[in-house]
């Protein structure tokens, strides 16, 4: 049974690339929500803060965490391992934030399967196209071209699980962007499922 105390639970999914990070950061900052910071076995990108951006583990560890029956979610992205510890997130939602998720649609789909009694809203991302997705994936770090070839070679089937989500939101403009996230969490914004429709058909 859902508690008005409790906060709630936000998940944003994007394909690589999309901006869905950048989105949770600058949610968390505006609407002081608290993000639920995922381990993961990859290595850190330039910039990144081991405690702030992710928790940086083995993959033994990472290991016995599963074994411990320790994650809400997790997932194999792209070679390495993600996942979201129950612990931290239930912590925060029964202090009555609302709780941010920066998860793909393996992990979205593993907690929207569980019975929490939690409410849940879901958000997916995607790029005005695909030229700018590459771009983004550029000027983000990634510095080996398998590895941009192996996102975007994977771009065509993550972004068919948008149909699986509550909103869908194409992020051209930061701020715009932002701002309709918050209008749909707010109840303020309409949603036109056919817009995104017609926005994926140019996607794909």
């Amino acid at each position: 049974m859902f508690s008005s105390k409790d906060g709630k639970m936000i998940i944003l999914s994007s394909p690589s690339g999309a901006g869905k990070t950048t989105l949770v950061k600058k949610i968390s900052k505006e609407k002081k929500y608290k993000v639920s910071i995922s381990h993961t076995t990859r290595e850190p990108r330039l910039n990144e803060v081991d405690g702030e951006d992710y928790f940086f583990i083995s993959k033994k560890n990472f290991q016995s965490l599963i074994d411990q029956e320790s994650f809400l979610e997790y997932a194999e992205v792209f070679q390495n391992l993600y996942g979201s510890t129950k612990e931290q997130v239930f912590k925060s939602l029964k202090q009555g934030y609302n709780v941010l998720f920066d998860i793909d649609w393996q992990g979205a789909q593993q907690i929207k399967r569980q019975t929490l009694n939690f409410n849940l809203i879901t958000f997916f991302i995607l790029p005005p196209s695909k030229e700018v997705l590459l771009q983004r994936l550029i000027s983000r770090g990634e510095s080996k071209d398998d590895i941009i070839q192996m996102r975007m070679n994977q771009f065509d089937k993550d972004v068919l699980h948008w149909v699986d989500y509550d909103f869908v939101v194409i992020n051209e403009d930061l701020n715009e962007c932002y701002r309709e996230i918050v209008g749909f969490l707010e109840d303020k914004t309409k949603y036109d499922k056919s817009k995104i429709q017609n926005h994926i058909k140019k996607l794909i």
